[in-house]
């Protein structure tokens, strides 16, 4: 038994408990990816953006993996100011202003939307302007995919950034080596406190992006069958 081990007891615990919360890192962001391509593939299809798909890089570290996610993210943020660029140079002030007015009946907006995309694009699926409407009327452009940014940035430039993805392939002391790098075995109780805080934030933010991205896709999928 290592001394750092006779001296803090809880270490063995705290080695599992580091582990678990890396892997609950990596589905998270795993996740995150399948969400994002979806809805790239939507935009892609019916709103005519070409936004590239994304895959997590067992090669590369968590800061690695967190930039890819951002550089999409922030690629779809630029594709849904576009649309509303768009609606705002194509329409009459009155009509623009409807898109965003809550008493204006759903159906009213989608088929004001439906039509600038018709110009746009030359032709527009059905679900161009359901599309539109959805993504332009929720918060998941401007706070739910901004604060998922910011969490990304954040765990991206904390000690957890440099780790590589693919450790949870490796003996449980080679986890540890490159989850705690130059930190003392006795700081384990630190390392994985600042996980389950970064953690908690990053599932919560993540539950609401997918949740948001759900909604968009579920409209799709009716509109189809």
């Amino acid at each position: 038994m290592a001394l750092s081990d006779l001296l803090y007891p809880d270490n063995p615990k705290r080695r599992q408990e580091l582990i678990h919360l890396h892997q609950e890192l990596l589905d998270c962001m795993s996740t995150n990816f399948r969400a994002t391509n979806e809805l790239a593939g939507v935009l892609n299809e019916h709103l005519g953006c070409t936004i590239t798909h994304i895959q997590m890089r067992e090669s590369s570290t968590v800061k690695e993996n967190c930039d890819i996610m951002i550089q999409a993210m922030s690629e779809i943020q630029h594709q849904v100011q576009k649309i509303d660029s768009d609606m705002k140079e194509k329409l009459e002030p009155v009509l623009y202003q409807k898109l965003y007015d809550i008493k204006e009946p759903e159906l009213e907006k989608i088929a004001i939307a439906h039509k600038v995309f018709s110009i746009i694009l030359g032709e527009a699926t059905s679900t161009a302007g359901m599309v539109a409407i959805k993504l332009l009327g929720s918060n998941l452009m401007t706070l739910t995919v901004s604060k998922l940014v910011s969490l990304l940035a954040q765990i991206g430039a904390s000690v957890l950034g440099g780790i590589s993805i693919t450790v949870l392939g490796l003996g449980i002391e080679m986890i540890l080596h490159a989850i705690l790098g130059a930190v003392e075995r006795n700081q384990l109780l630190t390392a994985v406190r600042s996980y389950e805080k970064h953690l908690a934030e990053f599932k919560a933010a993540s539950e609401k992006y997918q949740r948001a991205i759900r909604e968009v896709t579920s409209l799709v999928r009716q509109q189809v069958q």
